[in-house]
This record gives structure tokens, sequence and C-alpha cells, in this order.
């Protein structure tokens, strides 16, 4: 599983890639997260940051920011 948080690294940022590895990891499921900064490349997928792609779908963006339920219940999604 392939998992991108798209932001230029604000604090909401930060708080959604932390939310992303504690759902996985109470998960136990083997996934790449990734830290996408670079703005062209969010603006391929969105213009609110931050933004969740997961194995390429966007799943998020913006706020309010999803709970680690929420990052769990999108990451089983795509399970």
């Amino acid at each position: 599983m392939e998992i991108k948080i798209l932001g230029p690294g604000c604090p909401n940022c930060h708080m959604l890639e932390e939310n992303v590895k504690k759902a996985v990891k109470e998960l136990g499921i083997d996934a790449k997260i990734e830290k996408v900064t670079d703005m062209f490349e969010i603006m391929k997928y969105t213009m609110s940051t931050p933004g969740l792609l997961i194995n390429g779908k966007l799943k998020h963006r913006g706020k309010p920011l999803p709970t680690i339920e929420k990052v769990k219940y999108l990451i089983k999604e795509e399970a």
C-alpha cells in the first residue's frame, strides 16, 4: 500500500502524517508512507492541503483533519 501526505509542511500536515503513521501501526499493515511537499506535485491532486492519497486515490483534503479512526477506515477501504 502506498500512502502520500500532501502538504507544504504546516502543523496540520504534520498532524495528518502522525495520524497516518499511528493508523498504519494500529492496523498492522505494510505501507509505504511518503510526504509530498512540492506544490506542483500537490496541485496535480488538490488545491486544499493537507491531502491524503491512498494507492493514488485522493481520500481527504483540507480541514478538518480526519481522526485516526477515520484514517483507519480510509486505509481499510483500499486494502
